[in-house]
């Protein structure tokens, strides 16, 4: 178990948490969650002991350990990457350095003899001989192919990094687990994979992540971040949303009914106070008034953005043609003689690994690229608007959030612009800070203002939920499924490409297009995706048995 105790944290004059008393308990999957600023991964900061609080303290219980997802990918670029799992028990890890050293003597004395017999035992106790195994299989299961497992962690990949860290986390069965953001950069396979781990673990895990599919599939509680405070609920994210939907609806009503009993008693003593028959009465209301209080109902300190994308011109029935384009990048072939049709009511979710042919295929369809072969033809009543993944060419510029908006809006008049960027949560006053300074989710607000304003009525968005909040991510699912035109999407959050696509399209490894007309979750449960999992169960396998 592990508690926070009257924990306050102030930075500057502002109290991040004041006084927030909370216990998480064994057996338990606690998701962290709060509004983009309200402290999630600071709190798992001062829980992992990586930042003192202002006052409180944290109790983890005695001979209990913590581990918790390193952020800095490059700390452990000098070791090997099996090495770089196994750290995730550092006491383990300092006896196996401790003994290699001990056995590597040329004058190995009787107390050197002694020492290793100790270490042996504490070796032993705490499955050392199983540590090289058990790390192969969390790095396997993770996606890390054996050949992988004895090479420098400055040889890997962001993505591939990213994994291992992982894996030290989950390493060596720990009491205590904190998951900053876990699904980040994960594959398909791998997040499952880590969803079956989690649910399938025994200690208490404390998670912050941005994908609600994610929660909703392995915890059993939420608990929320607020005003500096920290309630905890019974259930996952959804419970929780629904909950507290229902309990702040359930206060206006009883506010309600309290502002009509204190009318209706303003209404009596207003009429029979001056009435001799009736002053009793009326003092005794007005006793009865002084004691009604209304519920001090404080609104979340979420905001969600407006989001809302209205075509200007409705789209014909002639909307896209590609006839067998194909892209190679660094002789790799990305796209192989790809062909399709869409119709005007498809909204295509692009998945898979696959990344860099995706991007390469949006960039082609917006002109920013040629093909080597092939060709595209958009319909003559379509408008489109992208949204890129790498936007450092949009935001590379001194101009300041109003003008770099303006330009690219037909009307040019500043309060019409600001009301888009109102709706994107910039107020007034931010219409003057130059875009080269914002954060990676201001300059997605952005982007998402300028598409709204462009009037399209053909979507294009590669990975538009990178650096979103909960709220921003909801709001812009919710305005995607609302739209009336065509979409061509990518994204790693599940639900969002659940509940938005009709279409699923997945440029695999060798460049070739699987296109099905179907729901996320119905792809994922076709006969396509369990070959390609029991292909990856049998390398999985095969990587263990060597």
């Amino acid at each position: 178990m592990i508690s926070a105790n009257n924990i306050t944290l102030r930075v500057g004059k502002k109290a991040l948490f004041e006084d927030v008393n909370i216990k998480f308990t064994e057996g338990n999957c606690y998701g962290l969650i709060g509004a983009n600023g309200a402290g999630k991964s600071t709190f798992l900061k001062i829980l992992s002991g990586q930042l003192e609080p202002t006052k409180g303290e944290i109790a983890i219980t005695p001979g209990q350990r913590l581990s918790f997802l390193q952020q800095d990918h490059f700390k452990y670029d000098p070791y090997p990457v099996l090495d770089t799992v196994i750290m995730g028990n550092t006491r383990l890890y300092e006896i196996m350095k401790e003994k290699e050293a001990i056995y590597a003597k040329e004058d190995f004395t009787d107390e050197d003899g002694i020492r290793a017999s100790e270490l042996e035992g504490e070796f032993a106790e705490m499955n050392g001989w199983e540590a090289e195994s058990d790390a192969a299989t969390l790095l396997n299961g993770l996606g890390i192919e054996t050949e992988f497992h004895y090479t420098q962690m400055s040889e890997l990949t962001g993505s591939q990094k990213v994994k291992v860290l992982l894996a030290q986390a989950l390493f060596g069965n720990p009491d205590i687990l904190l998951l900053d953001e876990p699904t980040n950069h994960l594959d398909l396979p791998a997040i499952e994979w880590l969803e079956e781990f989690l649910i399938n673990f025994d200690n208490t895990i404390i998670v912050v992540s941005h994908d609600r599919y994610f929660l909703n599939k392995v915890c059993t509680h939420t608990a929320d971040i607020d005003y500096g405070k920290i309630q905890l609920y019974a259930g996952n994210y959804d419970f929780w949303f629904e909950s507290s939907q229902l309990l702040i609806k359930q206060m206006k009503e009883a506010n309600k009914k309290k502002e009509e009993k204190i009318k209706e008693l303003q209404e009596f003593i207003s009429r029979f106070s001056a009435n001799a028959s009736k002053s009793k009465q009326a003092t005794s209301r007005k006793r009865a008034l002084e004691k009604i209080q209304l519920d001090e109902m404080r609104p979340s300190s979420r905001k969600y953005p407006y989001i809302d994308f209205r075509p200007n011109r409705e789209i014909g029935n002639e909307v896209l043609m590609v006839e067998n384009l194909s892209k190679t990048i660094d002789g790799v072939k990305v796209l192989d003689n790809i062909s399709f049709t869409l119709g005007h009511n498809d909204k295509v979710a692009f998945v898979g690994a696959n990344e860099q042919a995706i991007t390469t295929f949006f960039r082609i369809l917006m002109g920013e690229m040629e093909p080597d072969e092939g060709n595209y033809k958009w319909g003559v009543t379509t408008s489109q608007a992208y949204f890129p993944k790498d936007n450092t060419r949009e935001f590379d510029n001194d101009l300041t959030i109003t003008d770099w908006l303006t330009q690219y809006s037909e009307i040019k008049d500043a309060t019409y612009v600001r009301g888009f960027l109102g709706r994107m949560l910039f107020p007034g006053e931010d219409g003057v800070k130059r875009v080269r300074v914002l954060s990676g989710g201001e300059k997605v607000r952005c982007l998402l203002s300028k598409m709204m304003i462009s009037g399209a009525n053909i979507l294009l968005l590669d990975e538009p939920t990178n650096h979103l909040d909960m709220e921003s991510i909801t709001a812009l699912n919710n305005g995607l499924i609302k739209f009336p035109g065509v979409i061509l999407f990518t994204s790693h959050d599940h639900q969002f490409v659940q509940t938005t696509a009709n279409r699923i399209m997945e440029i695999l490894p060798d460049g070739k297009l699987i296109d099905k007309i179907t729901t996320y979750d119905e792809y994922l449960a076709s006969d396509e995706m369990a070959k390609k999992r029991h292909v990856f169960q049998v390398n999985e396998e095969d990587a263990a048995d060597n």
